[in-house]
């Protein structure tokens, strides 16, 4: 029985092609080969380039610009309705800035002031979402007082003080957020007359403020107000000489009474007295009081009124 072995040939030996000639007279056969295959060398790799990432500071004012366009608008508005669009400029490009920022590359030494910035921006949308709510709700009802909210807002102070990490570390660039005052309280004495009107009658309009805020009460005509005065919380206050006639109650509810727009600039509310009062005078005078409060057994029904129906006091 025979045996065959298969041997595999070893890679990359080189392969010796010879070939064998005779010549006359018992010549010998050559020792050269007639040919030799040699490998090529691999061609040479070509490196990628690294890109070089774009220089930080114009990156920073790239996004951050945006919002400062946007925040200059607040110096020039002049009523609620273009403050609220305002507002809304503003945290739309705060959300487009944060977002840019999160993704761009900084040098290692302000990621975390970068980081700070991400976060406020974040903050600073947040917040005039908040107060645009605040105008709709009439919680702040006058352009002053939602300025002055504006103003406060933590993401405003927040992004301040990131930007000056970054200014601090190089890369100068600010928020332009306009100085605005505080929110105020101003109040009046309890029973001043807002507006007092001839006062030559003997009526006497007697008014109980039980609820949690002050007010301005009107006996109004013919869609004026006639006298007007102001009841602070849990206060009472009367108006005596009345004149004869028949008058609509309104009264306004709130915080912070502006004397100049005779109005008040927070948690504003307008109502009105679905009955009207009479007086009259005979033998006896006429004497009315209300509360302005709910209360068991009251007889006074109230409706909402809008303010651009409402007299002012």
């Amino acid at each position: 029985m025979r045996f065959i072995t298969k041997a595999g040939l070893a890679v990359g030996t080189a392969l010796l092609l010879a070939a064998c000639s005779s010549g006359g007279g018992g010549g010998t056969a050559s020792s050269e080969p007639a040919g030799t295959l040699t490998a090529l060398p691999a061609p040479a790799r070509t490196a990628t380039p690294t890109p070089t990432p774009s220089p930080y500071g114009p990156v920073l004012t790239r996004y951050v610009g945006p919002v400062n366009t946007a925040l200059a608008k607040v110096t020039v508005v002049n009523n609620l309705a273009d403050f609220d669009t305002v507002l809304g400029e503003i945290g739309t490009s705060a959300t487009s800035a944060g977002t840019g920022l999160r993704r761009a590359d900084q040098p290692a030494e302000v990621t975390a002031a970068q980081t700070e910035l991400v976060t406020a921006l974040g903050q600073v949308s947040t917040d005039m979402t908040k107060v645009r709510s605040d105008i709709k709700r009439k919680n702040v009802c006058a352009l002053s007082s939602a300025l002055s909210e504006f103003g406060q807002t933590q993401g405003l102070k927040a992004a301040s003080a990131a930007l000056s990490k970054l200014t601090a570390a190089g890369y100068p660039t600010t928020f332009a957020v306009p100085q605005i005052p505080p929110l105020q309280t101003r109040s009046l004495e309890n029973g001043t007359m807002v507006r007092e009107g001839r006062l030559h009658g003997h009526g006497v309009f007697k008014v109980d403020n039980g609820g949690s805020s002050d007010a301005v009460v009107s006996l109004a005509m013919d869609g004026k107000s006639v006298h007007s005065v102001f009841v602070a919380k849990g206060q009472k206050a009367s108006i005596e000489g009345v004149e004869d006639g028949t008058y609509d109650v309104f009264f306004s509810g709130g915080v912070d009474w502006d004397g100049g727009a005779k109005a008040f600039t927070q948690s504003c509310r307008f109502s009105k007295f679905q009955d009207t009062l009479a007086f009259e005078t005979g033998r006896t005078y006429t004497s009315w009081s209300i509360t302005l409060q709910p209360t068991v057994g009251g007889n006074a029904k109230t409706d909402d009124v809008d303010a651009k129906n409402f007299p002012q006091p």
